[in-house]
This record gives structure tokens, C-alpha cells and sequence, in this order.
């Protein structure tokens, strides 16, 4: 087990900070299609990687919860972080009905606060599982077809 610390905390702290800057209303709204269609996708991808992923498996913070277990179904077959890759598609399908250049901005922090949850989690993940290796070999980290690392 590792105890979440106040760099996982950091991480989720800026995680939502951002995302609030990038989804609270404010200026002008408009329904774009294609926004839409990233809000609910995101919506869905997260809906099905939580229910692949057995209650009390999902934490928020980049560490592992005693016990945990590595999920390879549902999304995580083709993809490692599902659930992070659903906060970008929904982030950004919101900020496609709201654009403004500092949400922009805030979308583009997200990512990368994101990628380094995600590298954090990696790392113990390759500690913990002795066959996360080869599931990072088969795997991308966010979008199948995507940068493996």
C-alpha cells in the first residue's frame, strides 16, 4: 500500500481546480455538436470504466488502495486510463460549447496534470503487478492508438 501523499493530494487539487475552470458557466454557451457529443462520450467511458472496475478498486489519488487489483476489461483493454481520458473528452467537449482562450489554457494544464497522475500511478503499478509491463506494451496510455508512454 502507499498512503496517499500531499503530492497525489497536489495533483488532485490542480485536477479539479482546472476542470471547474474549464466546465463553471460563464460568458457565452453554445451548443456545438461535436462539444456535446465529447460530453457525453467522456460521460460514458467514464460510466463503463467504473463498472469494470470493482468497487472499492477506484481511488481518486494516484496511489494504490491495499488489495488493489489490475483491471484489463472493458476500456482497459485498449487503454490504460480510461478515466482520465473521459475527463479530457468531457472537459473538452465543454470547452468547445464555451470557448475562451484562459479555458483553453486550463484544458491544456489539465492534460498535463493528468499525464502526471497517470505516470505516478504507472510507476507503482510496475512496482506492485510483475505483469503491468507487458500490459504497457499492449496498451496506450490514453487513446488506443496513441503514444504508449
Amino acid at each position: 500500500m502507499t498512503p496517499a501523499g500531499g503530492t497525489s493530494w497536489l495533483l488532485v487539487a490542480a485536477q479539479v481546480a482546472l476542470a471547474v475552470t474549464v466546465l463553471v458557466p460563464g460568458g457565452s454557451f453554445s451548443w456545438q455538436p461535436a462539444g456535446v457529443g465529447l460530453v457525453v462520450g467522456g460521460g460514458l467511458l467514464g460510466l463503463w470504466a467504473l463498472t469494470v472496475n470493482r468497487p472499492g478498486n477506484f481511488r481518486i489519488v494516484p496511489d494504490l488502495k491495499p488489495g488493489a487489483h489490475l483491471v484489463q476489461t472493458g476500456p482497459y483493454r485498449w487503454i490504460r486510463h480510461p478515466m482520465y481520458t473521459a475527463v479530457l473528452l468531457l472537459t473538452l467537449g465543454g470547452l468547445l460549447c464555451q470557448w475562451a482562450p484562459l479555458r483553453m489554457l486550463a484544458w491544456l494544464a489539465l492534460g498535463a496534470v493528468l499525464y502526471a497522475k497517470a505516470a505516478r500511478e504507472e510507476r507503482l503499478l510496475t512496482a506492485r503487478f510483475p505483469g503491468y509491463a507487458a500490459y504497457q506494451a499492449r496498451t496506450r496510455r490514453f487513446l488506443p492508438g496513441g503514444p504508449r508512454s
